[in-house]
């Protein structure tokens, strides 16, 4: 159970603005468009799933809001500071302290224990000393519920496990956003439950969320859906 956080009145300031975005790959020398204009805005304490079919643009959207792809043309403003048109030294900073990343796969590296796992997001940020990292992975794994796992590799967990371990080392940053990509595709469905009964406890206690997903079952615990089609975004309630 996550640690309970002190009541805070809802904000209307904006995580997430996109304006006019537009990404275009070249195959075989030929362009294709794989967003064209794209605008969308995420406010601040949102939980919004992103849905649409394959080739639709979504891992295209992920990875510009996840600073990962800088080579777009249009505006990007992430927590109200202008992040499009940086150069990608100048990103990787901001991406470390400001957005965290769940994945389908875990990432996790298998020859180390989850402690350290969670505490590397910390230790790349370079803002505390080693000790005060693993204090902080400590208490985000406590969190997940891996208090008596921090020892463990990940090859030692279950499969909802190293997600819980995943979860915590996106979080140990505190960022303002959390992204994940399709993070209970590779879970049963016992343990998708719980994983996204997880993210909608971090949602509930104020944290930003942009989850990608082809599941409609999977996005109905977001609060808003859009859908990625021809290129652009078009906004409908979950």
């Amino acid at each position: 159970m996550l640690a309970p956080r002190s009541e805070v009145a809802p904000s209307a300031a904006t995580t997430i603005r996109l304006e006019g975005v537009q990404k275009t790959y070249r195959r075989n020398g030929v362009p294709v468009a794989a967003l064209r204009g794209l605008d969308l805005e995420v406010g601040s304490g949102e939980f919004v799933a992103i849905m649409g079919r394959s080739g639709s643009g979504k891992s295209t959207l992920l990875h510009i809001l996840g600073l990962i792809d800088a080579e777009y043309e249009g505006r990007y403003e992430l927590d109200g500071q202008l992040v499009s048109g940086q150069v990608a030294d100048a990103l990787a900073p901001l991406r470390n302290r400001m957005i965290g990343f769940v994945f389908q796969t875990f990432h996790l590296l298998p020859q180390l224990s989850i402690l350290d796992n969670a505490a590397l997001p910390a230790l790349y940020a370079r803002d505390r000393d080693a000790l005060r990292c693993r204090a902080d992975a400590r208490r985000r794994l406590e969190e997940m519920g891996l208090g008596d796992r921090l020892e463990h590799r990940p090859n030692q967990l279950s499969i909802g496990q190293r997600q819980r371990a995943a979860i915590a080392r996106a979080l140990v940053n505190d960022p303002r956003l959390l992204l994940a990509d399709e993070p209970t595709g590779a879970l049963d469905s016992r343990t998708a439950q719980e994983i996204l009964g997880l993210l909608a406890e971090l949602h509930a206690r104020g944290a930003t969320i942009v989850m990608v997903t082809h599941d409609p079952e999977v996005a109905a615990a977001a609060g808003r859906v859009v859908l990625i089609r021809d290129g652009q975004a078009h906004d409908r309630r979950a």
